[in-house]
This record gives structure tokens, sequence and C-alpha cells, in this order.
């Protein structure tokens, strides 16, 4: 299905869930994202960051660490819940929440009464309307008083870390849950009213075959996860020091993964899954994620694809970013100082970027190659990477008519080297990113 050019993807890239992307953020001033909030009109998203889990997995890249101490977790939500506040005194009246995405971490690793009691705080402080409640859950420490609370809440939509259910693997990654584990969660959540649930799944793991891999697929299939996200593990222990308990030389090479990533494709493109991008995947006829992108309205931020329209999504919590049309603003990374910050009433966001008439244009052009395969490009863009563009042509890769760039069916694995030709600052940024495969 797919031919494996490996000089078309030697260089690692961003996975460009916004643009300009995190590696360029610098410190700004508070100011900057203080006036974004007062500017904003209409509908809005949120984002909830919660940094714990109460197993870290060693894999993962993500900002969160242990929450084993409970007196940290309620300083940490007590912070949050002070954030809610000083952010939403600055947001003008006629705006209205439509959307909620909570995410981590896990945010099940706190407890559902003090999860009540952040819900609740949000809903005191934000003018809510009628919002798409979302959540990612660790299905190793979701209990039946979580799923409750998720029904009770009203989430329509849930994302479990499944990864892999190859033991060895899991064992290798220091994730260990067993079917019958991601069995309890699925069923429980279906009863709760969860009527979209992905899967987060990955290839590329160490000690992980094309066997295991395909294993994983059909059990997914079974288990009828209405979307999947199917990730190739980024190994870069120089930037997640957890990392280094994984053996790298066990991982598998870099055309093994391509081999994975197209089966993982295919099997899913033949088993009743509209293909987003190349790696992510969604039943059509109801999830609104297939809707989006069959109606050309998908979308990407810093949670990946999606159908969610708004655009200006705040940011809560340690690390979380804010996206508005002239402005990303992040969090105080650090969880310490991010609760000091918090609880002396100051906003929290102190990096970012401004996003200049360039940057957007460049952005739109990355965002719809991403999300559609396709982008018009002016005549000056088309100057600056025709060249560049060529060895993808050449290969049946892609094609231009006109002003028209084009990524073809072949050309799939191959969408985020492309739409890198378009990144302004990636030649200067020293930042290491993962494989594009």
């Amino acid at each position: 299905m797919w031919t494996y050019h490996p000089e078309l993807l030697a260089t690692p890239v961003p996975r460009y869930t916004s643009y300009p992307t995190a590696a360029e953020f610098a410190p700004i001033d508070v100011d900057l994202y203080r006036s974004a909030l007062q500017r904003t009109q209409g509908k809005v998203s949120l984002y909830v960051h919660i940094p714990f889990c109460e197993q870290i997995c060693f894999y993962c890249g993500c900002n969160t660490g242990r929450g084993n101490r409970r007196q940290r977790l309620k300083s940490y939500l007590a912070s949050l819940q002070g954030e809610i506040e000083s952010v939403a005194c600055e947001l003008p009246a006629g705006v209205r929440v439509t959307s909620i995405a909570f995410g981590g971490g896990s945010p099940n690793a706190v407890s559902p009464d003090d999860f009540r009691r952040l819900f609740g705080a949000i809903e005191r402080t934000f003018p809510l309307d009628d919002p798409t409640l979302s959540i990612e859950l660790d299905p190793r420490t979701l209990t039946k008083e979580w799923i409750a609370l998720v029904g009770e809440l009203g989430f329509a939509r849930a994302s479990l870390g499944v990864q892999t259910f190859a033991s060895h693997c899991q064992r290798a990654i220091g994730r260990v849950q067993p079917e019958e584990c991601i069995v309890r969660a699925v069923d429980g959540l279906r009863e709760a009213g969860v009527t979209s649930l992905n899967f987060d799944l990955m290839y590329g793991l160490p000690g992980q075959t094309m066997h295991d891999l395909e294993d994983t697929l059909q059990r997914t299939r079974v288990l009828d996860a209405d979307r999947v996200a199917l990730f190739g593990y980024a190994h870069v222990p120089h930037m997640v020091p957890r990392q280094r308990a994984i053996d790298s030389s066990a991982l598998p090479g870099q055309a093994q993964r391509f081999a994975m990533a197209e089966m993982g494709y295919a099997y899913f493109a033949t088993h009743g899954y509209l293909p987003i991008g190349f790696d992510h995947f969604a039943k059509p006829g109801g999830d609104p994620l297939a809707k989006a992108a069959l109606e050309g309205t998908l979308k990407r931020n810093f949670q990946g694809f999606t159908d969610d329209g708004n655009e200006v999504l705040i940011g809560l919590g340690a690390s979380s970013i804010s996206n508005f049309p002239h402005l990303l603003a992040q969090n105080e990374k650090n969880s310490g100082r991010y609760r000091m910050m918090s609880s002396q009433g100051r906003l929290t966001a102190n990096r970012g970027v401004t996003r200049s008439a360039e940057d957007r244009y460049r952005g739109a052009v990355i965002e719809r190659l991403l999300c559609h395969g396709r982008a018009r490009l002016g005549a000056g863009l088309m100057r600056g990477v025709r060249l560049q563009l060529d060895p993808f042509i050449a290969r049946g890769l892609a094609s231009i008519d006109r002003e028209w760039l084009t990524i073809l069916p072949e050309g799939l694995p191959y969408a985020r080297s492309i739409a890198a030709l378009f990144d302004g600052y990636r030649p200067a940024s020293a930042r290491g990113f993962s494989s594009a495969v």
C-alpha cells in the first residue's frame, strides 16, 4: 500500500498540534494573556490539566507526576480552582463555554469527591452552554465510583490509555493492565452513558512484533472503540529521563515502524473505520470526529484532531496551553511554582508566542494538509517550497495543480514531513522532535 522512502523520513518533525509549535515558545508578559482573555467573544473551549497519575509509565512524555501524596493533590486542586476564578473574571459578558476536556496525567488520579468539587467550581464560575464533556482515563485505576461520577456529570466522550494488549510490551513500558481491566472500563463507561470512546494505541514499542500489534488491533475492534489514535512511540530519553528505563536495543527499527503504521492503517480502514490522517480512525455514521472529517470541518488543537470548531481554547492548570487567534500562551510548567502563583491570585501564563499574519497563514496551510490532505498555496509560499516538494512529487506522494498542493494516498505517512516544509521556524529550531512515522 505504501512505499518506504527512508530518506524522506530521516528528519524528525513536529506533530503540529499548534503553529508555531511549543518549541518556539519564549517568556511572555502576562498582560498579553490577560488582554487575549478580555477580547474573547462567543463560544470557547476549556482544557483542564490534572498533572498526576497513580502510576507513571516509562514511555510517557506528559507533564505528570505521582499522585501518591494526598496533600499535594489537594494543594494543586485548590490552586486550580483559584486559577478558574482568576481567568473567569477576565472574560467579558457573552462568552459561552461549549466544550470542556479534562486531561493529564490522569484525571482519575484524584478522588471522585475532589473531582466533583472541581467540576462544581467550573459550573459556578464559567458561563456554561450545555458543553460537550470529555475526559482521559487510566483503566488501571478506574473504580466503580469513578465510573458512576462519569455518568453523574454527563461525560459523552472518554479516552482510555490502552497502548498495547501484549503483556511483555506492557512490562517493558511499565504499564501492566490485563485485558479484563480494559473490558471492565469499557463496559462501565458504556453503561455510564459515554457515546464516543477512544483507545490510545502505540506501535514501535520495545519487543513489539507485527503479531503483537495485529492482536491489539483486533482486540480494539472487538471492544468496539469509536475512535482510535495509533501513535508511534517516540524514544527521546534526553528529553524524557524516565524513558531511560526502556531498553532501546529492543525497539523496532525505522523500517519495521513504517510497516507497523501501514498495518494499522490498512486494518482499521478495512474494518469499518474512517481514516483521519494516517494514524487516527473513527467510526462513520455517528462519531462527531468522523462527521467533521467527512464534512471538511476537521481541525487540530493541542489534543490532536478535533471536531471542536471554537477559535479560542483556554488551558487551565500547570503547563496548559491556551490558543487564541493572535496568541499561544502556556501556564507555568512547574507544579510548585504554578500553585504559588495561583494562590496569590495571579494569572499563571508566562510562556508563549504571538501569532503574526504570516504565522496564521502558514498554520492554516499546515492544518489543512494534515486534516484534509489538500491546501491552496499563495505564489510566494509555493516558490519558497517548490524545490523541497520535488522529491515527494517525483515519488508520487504529492501533486501540484496550479496553486493547490495535494497529498496523494501513497503520501499519507509523509504528511507531517510535507507539512513541515511550510514551517518558517523549523530550520532554526534546536529542539528535537519525534519521527514522522
